[in-house]
Formats: structure tokens, C-alpha cells, sequence
């Protein structure tokens, strides 16, 4: 065959052979039905290039292919998830040894430290400005290893992290009694995580972050990945009270145990582990993130309006209460990553629901409070003066509110019919830099505004 189609030919199969729900015979049969039909049609008098084309299509799509032997198989999608029931070669094939080895590396890494005097729960600014730096590293290697990153790839990931670990370890933060002791730390610490977790998504891209369908694959990781790692806290917690019952026992205090060792090593580990489960199951026909969008929207939705009404109750927009402010942003927050998450586990060629006519209540809503909360912010800093804190949330707010109006107005053009869901998918996804810019506006350029403080 032609050198193209054989090239083709080998990238169509390492890429079926990725998903989980087809076995080895699987891809020999379904590479066997492709040969013949690309023969098939070069003998019609197809150039070799274009037959292999043609026979992908009527093959099926790679994701279509995967979900019908799902569908028939969904027995082989529990077993991969049992390490007990894979060989060796299977289990290196999903990067379970990998995963494994990096979260004992980030377990290790947390601890560290400890070595040199610098202990957990105990005052003083180091871990609180290092646990991302210490940590989200052996997530970005662990997808750079996995996908085979190029140089390039390597170094576009390694600069975010090296430029982080810099600005938090020798900008010279005011020291004060808290921990952290200033605004702008706290601001510091909180966007160089922002900008870090982007950063991983350069590696799970394999470098293609400017293609669409990357940034939507990782969006799709991010919300499952906040599922397990959720899920395997919640398992941790109960085997940590476990652990101190058993031993308390026996007249044994665990506690420390707990304390010191267990718990921050478990919590740095599970980020590792919480990405191989992901990346393990991807190809299950229902996730359970999007599950939990569609219970959580009209849920969500409902406290937006609650939400505003109360902000609305509360005349005094300028002396209100500082603490509605701040959970309003989580909100608007979890509203935005419940409608990328939704966006992201749609079928972009269905036609409107229900669920999509949700989203716009949901929007028009998120709008409206976000309104609401910019003009509580400009008063205040038109009374109380400019900081670090009420700058970096009014800008903030303003991303936000661009964002949202520009989803609400697509989403209703969608509705109508007007405008095709493609373009909903390209808004969202090209404003990802925006977050990963001003969170390194926050975090590089606030605290020397600001005089550290």
C-alpha cells in the first residue's frame, strides 16, 4: 500500500487501540474491514489518500467505534479499573505504574520539607505558598510522559511552574501574624495555583492548546477529575477515623499519625491516582460528572435568583455585607465551569433540550447577580479606595461578565436556531487564556503594585 495510507493506517490504530472499551482483537478486526475497503476504493480509482479517507468515514468515527463496543462490552470497562484482573503489559499500557510511582513522588514531596524543619498545621508561609509547586508537577509529568511530549512541549510546561516557584518563594511578601500575612500573598498563592492547573493542560494537549478540541478534552478531564479526587477524599477521611478508632482501641493515639503522615500524603497521591482513573475510564458511555451538571444546574439556577434577590433586598450596595460578595463570585464561578462542563459532554450535532434552554435561564441569571456584585464593587472602591483584594475581584467580575454575555447571547442564538452550537464551543474555549493571563496579571504584577502587602 501507499506509504500515506500505511502512515494513516498506523496513527488510526494507535488511536483506537487508546480506548479503553476495545481489546487488542478488536483493532486487528476493525483494521482488517478498513484495508479492505481502502483497496476496495483505490481499485474504483480513488487516489490512495483519498480512499483511506473515505474508509475511515464509513468505518466510523473513532469515538462512535469505541462507544458501540462499550455499549457491548461495558464488562471490560470494570475490569480495566480492577488492577488485580490486568497484566503487566496492560496495566503499563494506562499508565498505571507511572501513576502509581509519581504519587508516591508527590507524597514524598509534601513531606520533604519536613526534613529541613518545616512542618504541616504549624504557622509559617511555606507551604501555603508552595503545595501547588509541590504537588501539580508530578500531574504535569505524568501527562507528558504519557503522551511522549515533545522538547518543545516540555519546556512550554516547565516555564509556567519555574516562574511560579520564583514569584511566591522571592517576592518579599510583608510578613505580618497571619498565614499568609498579606493580600497580595493570599492573591499570590490562590492564581499561581489557577495558572499552574492551566499549565497541566498544556501537557494533557500534548502541546496542541490552541486546537479547540484540546482545550474541550481537558475541560472534560478537569470535571471528572474534581469528581474522583472528591470521591477518594471522602474514602481517605473515612479510613483516617477508622484508623484512629481501631488504634484508639488499644489504648494507641493514630492521631499524629493521621495528622502528619496519612492524610497530606494520601491528599498529594490522590491527585495522581484521580487522573489514572480518569484517563482509565474515559471512554465510558456516561461519565459521571455530566450527571452531576444536570442535577446541579436548575439546582444552581435557583440560587442565583436567590442570590439576587437578596443582594437587591440589601439597599446599601456600597456597605453590604464584604462575605455575600465573595460567595456571590464562587458562584458565578461554579456557573461558568457548570456550563463549560455541560458544553464539553454535549453531542455537538443535537438538536436543542430542555437543558440547553436551562443554561440560559442559568446565564441571563448569572448575568444579572454578576451585574449586581460589579456595581457593589465600584462603590466600594470608590468609598473605601483601591486594593489588592477588591481589585483583583473586580477584574474578576469583568472577565466574567463578558464571558457570560457572550455565552447567553450564543446560547440564545442557538435556541432560535440561529447560530450553530460549534461556535458556543469556540467562545468558551478561546477565552481560556484570558483566566490563565489575568491570574498571572494577579500574580506577577499585584504584589509589587501593591508594596507586597
Amino acid at each position: 500500500m501507499d506509504l500515506v495510507v500505511e502512515r494513516g493506517i498506523a496513527e488510526w490504530r494507535a488511536e483506537l487501540a487508546a480506548r479503553d472499551a476495545v481489546s487488542s482483537a478488536d483493532v486487528r478486526e476493525l483494521e482488517s474491514h478498513l484495508r479492505d475497503q481502502v483497496d476496495a476504493l483505490i481499485a474504483a480509482g480513488l487516489a490512495p489518500d483519498e480512499a483511506l479517507l473515505v474508509a475511515v468515514k464509513r468505518v466510523g468515527a473513532l469515538d462512535e467505534v469505541a462507544a458501540e463496543y462499550a455499549k457491548e462490552h461495558s464488562d471490560r470497562l470494570w475490569k480495566q479499573l480492577v488492577v488485580s484482573q490486568r497484566t503487566r503489559a496492560t496495566a503499563q499500557g494506562t499508565g498505571l505504574y507511572w501513576a502509581i510511582g509519581l504519587a508516591i513522588g508527590a507524597a514524598l514531596a509534601v513531606k520533604l520539607p519536613s526534613l529541613f524543619g518545616l512542618t504541616l498545621f504549624t504557622p509559617g508561609d511555606y507551604y501555603e505558598r508552595n503545595i501547588a509547586l509541590l504537588v501539580l508537577p508530578f500531574l504535569a509529568a505524568y501527562f507528558l510522559v504519557r503522551r511522549r511530549a515533545s522538547a518543545g512541549t516540555v519546556t512550554a510546561v516547565a516555564v509556567p511552574f519555574v516562574a511560579m516557584a520564583l514569584v511566591v518563594d522571592l517576592y518579599p511578601f510583608v510578613e505580618g501574624s497571619g498565614t499568609p500575612s498579606s493580600q497580595t500573598e493570599l492573591l499570590a498563592i490562590i492564581h499561581s495555583a489557577v495558572v499552574l492547573w492551566l499549565a497541566i493542560g498544556i501537557a494533557h494537549a500534548s502541546g496542541d492548546w490552541r486546537s479547540t478540541r484540546a482545550r474541550m478534552d481537558f475541560v472534560r478531564f478537569t470535571g471528572e477529575w474534581i469528581v474522583y479526587y472528591v470521591l477518594i477524599a471522602l474514602g481517605g477521611a473515612v479510613l483516617a477515623g477508622l484508623t484512629v478508632a481501631v488504634f484508639g482501641a488499644v489504648g494507641l493515639n493514630a492521631i499524629p499519625f493521621v495528622g502528619e503522615w496519612m492524610l497530606p500524603c494520601g491528599a498529594a497521591g490522590a491527585v495522581l491516582v484521580a487522573a489514572w482513573l480518569v484517563e482509565a475510564k474515559k471512554n465510558v458511555i456516561e461519565n459521571i460528572a455530566p450527571v452531576l451538571t444536570r442535577v446541579f444546574a436548575p439546582l444552581v439556577t435557583l440560587l442565583l435568583i436567590a442570590s439576587l434577590v437578596a443582594a437587591l433586598v440589601q439597599f446599601d450596595v456600597v456597605d453590604g455585607s464584604r462575605g455575600l460578595l465573595i460567595i456571590i463570585d464562587v458562584m458565578l464561578l461554579v456557573v461558568t465551569g457548570l456550563v463549560l462542563y455541560a458544553m464539553s459532554a454535549r453531542d455537538p450535532d443535537a438538536p436543542p433540550s430542555w437543558f440547553d434552554r436551562l443554561q440560559l435561564v442559568m446565564l441571563i441569571a448569572a448575568l444579572a447577580v454578576d451585574i449586581v456584585v460589579l456595581v457593589a464593587m465600584v462603590g466600594r472602591i470608590g468609598t473605601y479606595g483601591a486594593s489588592a483584594n477588591k481589585l483583583a475581584s473586580l477584574g474578576l467580575n469583568v472577565i466574567l461578565l463578558v464571558n457570560l454575555a457572550g455565552a447567553a447571547w450564543l446560547q440564545l442564538g442557538f435556541l432560535r436556531r440561529r447560530t450553530r452550537f460549534a461556535l458556543l464551543e469556540y467562545w468558551q474555549m478561546a477565552y481560556v487564556p484570558v483566566y490563565f493571563v489575568w491570574a498571572l496579571v494577579v500574580v506577577v504584577v499585584f504584589p509589587p503594585v501593591f508594596s507586597f502587602v
